[in-house]
């Protein structure tokens, strides 16, 4: 077992934050930016494109204004679930918008199976709850259908947990693989890196439910 490993079997600690007030007052603040590069965005897209094919139904969880979809593709359902409302009805890509802190409510309002696949964009690091989250996501998955998490080195350390704002980029690739493998519901898991000079790095996490 890695140090890494054990100690997320032991969170007393790890999933804490330095601010630990309510999430809803820090996301009540409507913030209509972007929070990678152009081309880490670009990056992103091209991942949906690779392991969301069209008409089909997926999560767009911890979501915003835009969610990095390929424009020239068509899905049949996009469901955001995010904390800022106003962030949300901008989404053009959306189809139903659900208000949800994963922090306080963990459990995702949806049946077993509903969906094709999920993502997670440059948040999975304010989750205090990881494992927990990704299972629930295995549990609306379809089967063999996957969950994209993908994050860069920029967040809201006052927001991130302890683990996150400890390690460095390849710590978070081990830290998210972790709370993948944890849940034991999903297969292999797949890393990406993109590693460009003059541009955010984009990492993304990959695996499908078993």
């Amino acid at each position: 077992m890695s140090k890494l490993t054990a100690a997320l079997l032991s969170p007393q600690n790890v999933f804490r934050r330095v601010d630990e007030s309510a999430d809803e007052n820090f996301y009540n603040f409507t913030r209509f930016v972007a929070h990678i590069d152009e081309r880490a965005i670009e990056t992103v897209t091209e991942l949906y494109r690779e392991f969301f094919p069209p008409n089909v139904a997926i999560l767009d969880l911890m979501s915003s204004w835009i969610s990095h979809l390929p424009n020239d593709v068509a899905y049949g359902r996009v469901a955001g679930l995010g904390m800022n409302a106003e962030e949300l009805a901008a989404n053009p890509r959306l189809t139903e918008t659900i208000m949800q802190n994963l922090n306080a409510d963990s459990h995702l309002p949806f049946a077993a199976g509903e969906f094709d696949g999920a993502a997670i964009c440059v948040s999975v690091q304010y989750l205090i709850k990881p494992m927990t989250v990704f299972g629930e996501i295995a549990r609306v998955l379809k089967t063999d259908a996957p969950l994209v998490v993908t994050f860069s080195n920029r967040c809201f350390p006052m927001k991130a947990v302890y683990a996150w704002n400890a390690l460095g980029d390849e710590g978070h690739v081990e830290l998210v693989s972790e709370y993948f493998a944890q849940t034991e519901k999903f297969g292999e898991i797949e890393v990406r890196r993109h590693l460009p000079l003059n541009s955010d790095p984009l990492f993304g996490v990959i695996a499908r439910k078993k």
